[in-house]
């Protein structure tokens, strides 16, 4: 293989670029149908959605282990489809499946990489110190993986994938499978990759939190399509700074259209079940709810908050994204 010193990114073309990618199974299943985004340089980007959104079948499409049905996709400037081993001499992936081998220590599944991408003996045994150093790896490349914790191994994992010095870092749902603490631990190595800002990342998540605490932006993907795509705090704008979410005994559309009819809410209430959920924007909570409680309902519950990610994620597919996952 090419070593990827030898192969830099094609000028003025972002790390990735994606133009009406498509997949479709055989048997005719839309797995993706024609999204669009770009990512910046040093940026790390995020794709939000429940399993079977099109997710992992969007890495796999930038990552050439999937072949597209249409559309196009450029990683730093190559090809997915026309250019794979360019494409993947510029970049790596941590899928969601370990892929280090768990007989031998650590240290010599990096070697073991290192070697694979024809990296530099000298450069390789540099890079592994600094990796070793920034994962907090140090005690554990001696040992074998068969010995590591789950978020011992993603570590490593993460690390055997910057090896190489890779220009784009694909992360297939990296915490998937660990426990609350391990999955901490991981978010807090991988906020230290984005502090670094010397790699651009795309990260795929069905939690929340890892989107809004580790991107820049995210993507928010329902049934293969992007439905909406800004930085977190400005999809967390569409539904204003406070929320009223109350419960009701009868139809939740009824009531949701009488609250409408008398200018209570507006067009992006939504109903979840018998929950309705208000964005408040420029009122205040104390009046919406007094209006509430004049009108002709008589919620079970009512309560006013500050609008979450999942919010936006139900106001714009109707479902919550961990009921979806």
């Amino acid at each position: 293989m090419q070593p990827r010193s030898e192969l830099v990114p094609r000028i003025q073309q972002p790390p990735i670029a994606v133009r009406g990618l498509r997949k479709t199974y055989p048997g005719g299943v839309e797995a993706v149908k024609g999204i669009d985004f770009e990512v910046a340089a040093g940026e790390v980007f995020g794709l939000l959605g429940p399993n079977g959104a099109g997710k992992s079948t969007t890495i796999g499409m930038l990552t050439t282990t999937i072949v597209p049905t249409g559309g196009r996709a450029f990683v730093a400037g190559y090809d997915v489809a026309t250019e794979p081993l360019a494409a993947r001499s510029v970049s790596s992936v941590v899928f969601q499946d370990s892929v280090v081998d768990r007989a031998l220590s650590g240290r010599r599944n990096l070697d073991i990489h290192a070697r694979l991408w024809a990296v530099d003996a000298g450069r390789a045994r540099r890079r592994i110190a600094e990796l070793a150093n920034t994962l907090g790896l140090g005690d554990l490349l001696e040992r074998p993986v068969a010995s590591y914790s789950g978020g011992e191994r993603r570590r490593l994992e993460i690390g055997r994938a910057l090896v190489s010095e890779p220009q784009v870092l694909f992360l297939d749902e990296p915490t998937v499978g660990l426990d609350p603490r391990i999955r901490h631990e991981l978010l807090d190595v991988i906020a230290r990759l984005r502090d670094r800002n010397e790699i651009t990342i795309l990260l795929t998540t069905h939690y929340l939190d890892e989107a809004e605490r580790l991107c820049d932006r995210i993507a928010i993907i329902h049934a293969g399509r992007i439905v909406a795509l800004d930085t977190p705090r400005a999809l967390l704008s569409m539904l204003g700074q406070e929320i009223v979410e109350l419960r009701v005994d009868g139809d939740a559309a009824t009531a949701l259209a009488l609250l409408r009819a008398r200018g209570i809410a507006g067009e992006d209430a939504f109903t979840v079940g018998s929950t309705l959920t208000v964005p408040l924007h420029d009122r205040a909570a104390a009046h919406a709810m007094a209006a509430i409680h004049e009108s002709d309902l008589a919620p079970s519950s009512i309560s006013s908050r500050q609008p979450t990610l999942d919010d936006v994620y139900l106001q714009l597919t109707g479902a919550r994204l961990a009921e979806a996952a």
